[in-house]
Order: C-alpha cells, then sequence, then structure tokens
C-alpha cells in the first residue's frame, strides 16, 4: 500500500512512522520518500490498521 503521510518533515518523523509500522507487523517492509512525504508499505496488516497505528503516534495518513 502507498500512503501520504503530509505531516512528516524530518528524519525523527520518518523513524516515528517506521517504527510505529514495524511494531505493528515486524516483517513489514516500510520505505520512505520523505520529500514526497510518502510511504510504501508491504504488510499483512490490514490498510486500516496501519492507517491507526500511524494516527496513533501522530502521524495521520491518507491512501495514495
Amino acid at each position: 500500500m502507498k500512503l501520504n503521510v503530509p505531516d512528516m518533515t524530518c528524519g525523527h518523523c520518518k523513524a516515528a512512522v517506521e517504527k510505529a509500522i514495524i511494531e505493528l507487523d515486524s516483517t513489514a517492509d516500510v520505505r520512505v520518500d520523505l520529500p514526497s512525504r510518502t510511504v510504501e508499505v508491504t504488510t499483512t496488516a490490514a490498510e486500516g490498521a496501519v492507517l491507526n497505528a500511524l494516527k496513533a503516534e501522530g502521524y495521520p495518513a491518507t491512501p495514495v
């Protein structure tokens, strides 16, 4: 899935987003593109669960 994370603006944000997804699914493949503020995730977790995890971390996201 590809997500737009508009509040992700720095390296700390990137790390927090990655951590939130990995805590949800330790086998997830997370690729962050900070300049475009997008995240590509390959995971077995449901999209809604990923969106909720990011929102709880303070980084609301929307599917692209």
